[in-house]
């Protein structure tokens, strides 16, 4: 049997519109301050991870993520159009509260069952979660043993998540809430599928915060407890609605 692959799956840093809690699958949109300060600290992570392989989504914000971790390790990314944001249809551009004020039964059964009442004139979720595996399969084949840096997207990769560990489609949104803007999330993937060996894992954006608020209290003299609120990420409390 041979050894599995080691994947570093992590969502691209934040854009205006996530930062809005705006749904954005299709919608090329770049990073914002915010996503270019995650897309440097995820490289710091990068740098001590050494993957062989940075592989994205063809999409701007994910290339702008990955970028920097690639050049660390002194590789180019490469792309996987397999790896773009699942398909949002209709609801491209809304927040949840604006798309509920409009249609609030669409809403109600989506919230009930997304699997079954999905995006309106999106893409199925099963069709996302099929191109995720089919990827991790592909980097299993090419580079097992070896360690590989995955930027996507937060559905798409919930999505694939939960076909891995066996959780229904209907449930990613209750069993994994978010992924945290460039946190990162290790899969081990082989010959009989994959294991979670960690979720939103976020101590290279955490020590950056804890660095950056630690210099402050210097200036100022003060010695104070680190400020946790900004190190779980941009993609936090906002995402739990989607």
């Amino acid at each position: 049997m041979t050894p599995p692959v080691r994947l570093l799956l992590a969502r691209h840093g934040q854009t205006e519109w996530h930062h809005d809690n705006r749904y954005v699958s299709r919608t090329d949109i770049g990073l914002n301050e915010t996503g270019r300060r995650e897309a440097w600290m995820l490289a710091r992570r990068a740098e001590e991870e050494r993957p062989d392989l940075v592989l994205c989504s063809p999409l701007t914000r994910a290339l702008e993520t990955a970028r920097p971790s690639a050049e660390a390790c002194g590789v180019e990314p490469k792309t996987d159009a397999r790896l773009r944001e699942l398909d949002f249809g209709e609801w491209e551009g809304s927040t949840l509260a604006e798309i509920r004020e409009e249609d609030s039964e669409s809403v109600s059964l989506f919230e009930e069952d997304p699997d079954r009442h999905g995006f309106p004139g999106g893409e199925p979720l099963h069709k996302g979660a099929e191109r995720v595996l089919e990827t991790l399969a592909d980097l299993h084949r090419s580079h097992t043993g070896r360690t590989v840096l995955v930027v996507a997207h937060n559905t798409l990769l919930r999505l694939g998540l939960c076909r891995m560990l066996g959780i229904p489609l209907r449930d990613y949104r209750r069993r994994l809430p978010r992924l945290v803007n460039a946190a990162v999330s290790e899969v081990r993937f082989g010959e009989n599928g994959g294991a979670l060996y960690s979720l939103n894992d976020a101590r290279h954006l955490q020590r950056r915060a804890e660095a950056k608020s630690a210099a402050g209290r210097s200036r100022h003299g003060r010695v104070e407890a680190p400020d946790r609120t900004r190190s779980r990420g941009t993609g936090g409390r906002r995402d739990q609605g989607k």
